[in-house]
């Protein structure tokens, strides 16, 4: 019986994480183009793949990448409204948290960039 109560608040829990990712989505979507344009390169990343001749592996690796730089866009939304909430104006801890927000967006579109060139290069390179 305690099991079978666990399971429904856990699935009740789960409901409401679901329903406040999907608002936190539709909410970044209205207001940040960065988020929108990470998800059209993706979308068009995820064309590309199944275009070229690629290992599934590859397709995996690429998209997963992809996914990550959605997250982490999102989590640098998150952080500067924090940063904004908290430090309206002009202040040099709060530019320099909101640049670690963004590099680490542009350490993850890297990681993808590589990802792409590897396998572009072994595709059309030879490898």
């Amino acid at each position: 019986m305690a099991i079978g109560k666990f399971l429904l608040r856990e699935i009740g829990l789960m409901r409401n994480r679901v329903v406040w990712s999907l608002a936190g989505w539709r909410d970044a979507w209205a207001n940040e183009a960065s988020l929108r344009m990470w998800t059209l390169a993706n979308l068009l990343s995820i064309i590309a793949l199944f275009i070229l001749p690629l290992m599934p592996s590859e397709r995996m690796f690429i998209m997963s990448l992809g996914i990550l730089i959605l997250a982490m866009e999102l989590a640098n939304t998150g952080l500067e409204r924090v940063i904004d909430l908290v430090s309206p104006g002009e202040n040099d801890l709060a530019r320099r948290a909101k640049d670690c927000g963004s590099a680490a967006v542009a350490v993850t579109a890297i990681a993808a960039g590589v990802a792409w060139c590897w396998v572009l290069w072994r595709v059309f390179g030879g490898g």
